[in-house]
């Protein structure tokens, strides 16, 4: 594994040393949606404005037209003359021949079939639009990301840590997203979420994300092996962000540690347990999901001790004190030695969920 890593240090940062443009498809951050539909619509309606306009204006100055029948032209003549105008078809059956019908053409005329050309290709302006948008969004967005999250893996455990993140208060512009399944990503980008697309075990990758200034990395990743590559390369870009990992077995709890995780869920043990309690109290397994589900009923927090509550006993507070946060180290609310709380210390409670507020 060590002789991985060093590789992987070895390698140039080729992705983050591309100009912005080369990045659109890389990352992806997320902008309000419009239906199909409701653009074609648009487009439509725009063509539509533009050829009743040069309509109108044809017919007010079509004395200054001539017709090769020579009469004088109808009100369907000059929506034919603009139709094959703005189309840029020109028959020349019928042409301007006054200074004024000709100024109209060179003045309105013209700017209108412009847009009318506008709108016709539309579709690939809109993606060349698109992709600008994009490289300028990706520039500032990598300017600005600081004390975000990023997820790696938007699997089952990913998605709900993702939800529960919202649920708390995130903003999903604030988390970030990274996998190698495109269609997992377009989920996530449909959620409001920035999206990375590549393999999180590679530096480069997780630069992208911006990982080296992440306040919080979880790592969710469908396999142990990539749980414990990625946590490694998320610790040595960022050694203060706090990474939580997930692992399927328990035996691998000591590799993910030591390559940096600072908190370690075990989800076959964690399942097999709330199994277990569901057959003897069921109800107790709903308590639990009540409080793993921060915007309804009841949910765990932490906050700081206040001034009021120096000296005081955890278990005489007005909230349900589960542990004491002190020097890094958690506490017990039976245990003796944080029978009075003190300064700097973090209480972690039983407070309403957001939608019980």
């Amino acid at each position: 594994m060590a002789g991985r890593v060093r590789r992987w240090r070895q390698r140039n940062d080729e992705l983050t040393d591309l100009p912005d443009h080369a990045l659109v498809g890389v990352v992806r951050i997320p902008e309000a949606q419009m239906s199909p539909l409701r653009a074609i619509s648009k487009r439509l309606v725009i063509a539509l404005l533009a050829l009743f306009a040069a309509v109108i204006v044809v017919y007010l100055e079509r004395d200054g037209y001539r017709d090769t029948q020579g009469s004088r032209l109808s009100f369907l003549d000059c929506l034919y003359y603009s139709t094959v105008s703005l189309s840029t078809t020109g028959y020349g059956d019928i042409t301007p021949v006054t200074p004024e019908a000709r100024l109209v053409n060179v003045l309105v005329i013209t700017p209108l079939r412009i847009l009318f050309l506008i709108v016709l290709v539309g579709t690939t302006l809109a993606v060349l639009t698109e992709r600008s948008r994009q490289a300028y969004k990706i520039q500032h967005w990598r300017k600005k990301v600081r004390h975000h999250t990023v997820v790696v893996g938007f699997g089952t455990k990913g998605k709900t840590a993702v939800s529960a993140l919202v649920a708390d208060g995130a903003t999903p512009t604030e988390i970030v997203v990274v996998d190698s399944n495109p269609g997992v990503l377009e989920a996530a980008a449909a959620r409001g979420l920035v999206t990375v697309r590549g393999d999180a075990t590679r530096s480069d990758v997780l630069r992208l994300a911006g990982a080296h200034h992440a306040q919080a990395i979880i790592i969710a990743a469908n396999r142990d092996d990539t749980a414990v590559l990625a946590t490694l390369t998320a610790r040595e870009l960022n050694p203060t962000a706090k990474i939580v990992a997930s692992v399927r077995e328990s035996e691998n709890t000591h590799l993910i540690r030591q390559s940096g995780a600072d908190s370690v869920v075990v989800s076959s043990e964690t399942a097999g347990r709330l199994l277990g309690l569901a057959t003897i109290t069921p109800t107790v397994v709903e308590v639990i999901e009540d409080l793993l589900t921060p915007d309804t009923g009841l949910a765990i927090a932490e906050r700081p001790v206040e001034h009021s509550e120096l000296g005081a006993s955890p278990s005489h507070l007005k909230d349900m004190v589960l542990g004491v946060l002190r020097d890094n180290e958690l506490h017990p609310i039976d245990d003796g030695t944080i029978d009075a709380l003190e300064d700097g210390d973090r209480l972690l409670y039983v407070r309403k969920g957001h939608g019980e507020q």
